[in-house]
């Protein structure tokens, strides 16, 4: 992983062009970019980044920013009531609880 500016880029190698292929990950909008070493990645991911901000500044387009953390989901009365439970038995607020949970979850592969 690369990151630059609070974005994240994952990286692949592409045999068909034997080059590397980068993606910034944490963002809604596409920002791809391409090297043949670590150093061009970098450069690469910076400048494609900055060509970004650019053009969304020309537009007038507020730039997707990185992902806040924040995350809102549906669940059912039942398991909502199973992690309020859990989370007071802990002391803990639900919030707290839950980032524990995904924590240990994503840890876990």
């Amino acid at each position: 992983m690369i990151e630059y500016k609070g974005y994240i880029g994952v990286v692949d190698f592409d045999p068909e062009i034997d080059l590397f292929h980068g993606t910034v990950i944490n963002t809604h909008d596409v920002i791809s970019f391409y090297g043949a070493s670590v150093t061009e990645l970098r450069a690469e991911m910076q400048k494609s980044l900055e060509i970004y901000l650019e053009v969304c500044e020309e537009q007038g387009k507020v730039p997707d920013k990185p992902f806040s953390g924040e995350l809102t989901i549906q669940t059912s009365p039942e398991l909502y009531g199973r992690i309020a439970l859990n989370a007071a038995r802990r002391q803990l607020e639900i919030g707290v609880y839950l980032q524990e949970v995904l924590e240990k979850a994503v840890s876990a592969n």
